[in-house]
């Protein structure tokens, strides 16, 4: 299998992965939440913040999809490292307020880190044609 659809199966993957997941959050943030890490449910009217959350994911879906169907793979792969960011600072936010290590660790930090792998192997599918100096424009006679 060539670099090219290894890269398409991974970014495909997290595409839905994320889309589906920030989609439960808007549908569903009662029954959802606890699988996010966090010990405890929010009070008040927290749970709005909950949406807010899958609206994020949803977004940060779509600007992934929108770059794999257009072609842009380069960019693509750059946003992926970008985007790694979000998992990372849920990982981060679950430990820091006490929830569960296994879901900070096996579920946020496991998605970053393989959205930077994806990140980069897209990066280096994309090098060559990166680094190919640009053809000038036919010049009129």
């Amino acid at each position: 299998m060539s670099l090219k659809k290894i890269n398409t199966v991974l970014a495909a993957a997290f595409i839905l992965f994320i889309l589906w997941f920030g989609m439960e959050f808007i549908l569903s943030p009662e029954t959802t939440a606890p699988g996010f890490g966090l010990p405890s449910w929010p009070s008040g009217d927290g749970d709005g913040f909950l949406i807010v959350k899958g609206i994020r994911d949803v977004v940060l879906a779509l600007v992934l999809a929108i770059l794999l169907v257009t072609g842009h793979r380069r960019a693509l792969g750059w946003v992926l490292l970008v985007e790694a960011l979000a998992a990372y600072g849920d990982m981060a936010t679950v430990l820091a307020h006490h929830g569960s290590a296994a879901t900070a660790l096996g579920v946020h930090g496991l998605t970053a880190t393989l959205m930077v792998v994806n990140g980069l192997l897209m990066m280096r599918e994309t090098r060559k044609a990166a680094a190919a100096p640009a053809t000038p424009a036919p010049q009129p006679a």
